[in-house]
């Protein structure tokens, strides 16, 4: 496996984007990782990350080449005699994570046709960015965007986690009495 790491800070930075000058520019570069993983590990990991402020956006580029994950199901058996869960593997060919200015990360991947690689990105358009006026109101200024972005980012975690809660509350429930049904 292969892992290269650079932080770019400070004027040479900008060749990246305008935030990069400031807050630097991170490029990793991961290559034929493979690796076994827990999904409590997964699950576990969400409140690890947890911060209590909301970080300043670092923009960078994550570069994944032919890696494999393999996630195997930890949790309880609720029935003794059953063989358990098959294993889920996650096998990435090629694809590229990009974090711009504006703190949404972009997925990158690419296509092979014949010998050559094309790129396919996926980006909003422009004026899913921007609202429209409403009646006696203006449109939202561009420094309120990222904020706004941050905050619908910090809710759509809360949303993920409490759903894992529901999940594994109703497994919790399920080992007890397998027919309970909400």
């Amino acid at each position: 496996p292969e892992v290269c790491l650079r932080l770019e800070v400070g004027p040479n930075a900008a060749v990246h984007s305008p935030l990069a000058v400031q807050n630097g520019f991170l490029h990793m570069l991961v290559h034929s990782y493979t690796a076994e993983l827990f999904m409590s590990f997964l699950t576990n990991l969400g409140p690890f990350l947890e911060d209590e402020t909301i970080p300043e956006v670092i923009p960078m580029e994550i570069e994944v080449v032919d890696a494999k994950i393999t996630l195997k199901d930890d949790s309880p058996q609720v029935y003794p005699t059953s063989p358990g869960p098959v294993p889920i593997t996650l096998a990435v060919d090629h694809v590229i994570v990009k974090r711009r200015d504006d703190g949404v990360f972009y997925l990158t991947g690419q296509q092979r046709r014949g010998n050559l690689f094309f790129l396919q990105e996926q980006k909003a358009p422009a004026e899913c960015v921007l609202a429209a006026p409403a009646a006696g109101t203006h449109g939202l200024q561009l420094k309120e965007v990222p904020e706004l972005q941050r905050e619908l980012q910090t809710v759509k975690i809360a949303l993920a986690e409490a759903n894992m809660d529901k999940a594994r509350l109703l497994q919790e429930i399920r080992k007890y009495n397998p027919l309970f049904q909400l």
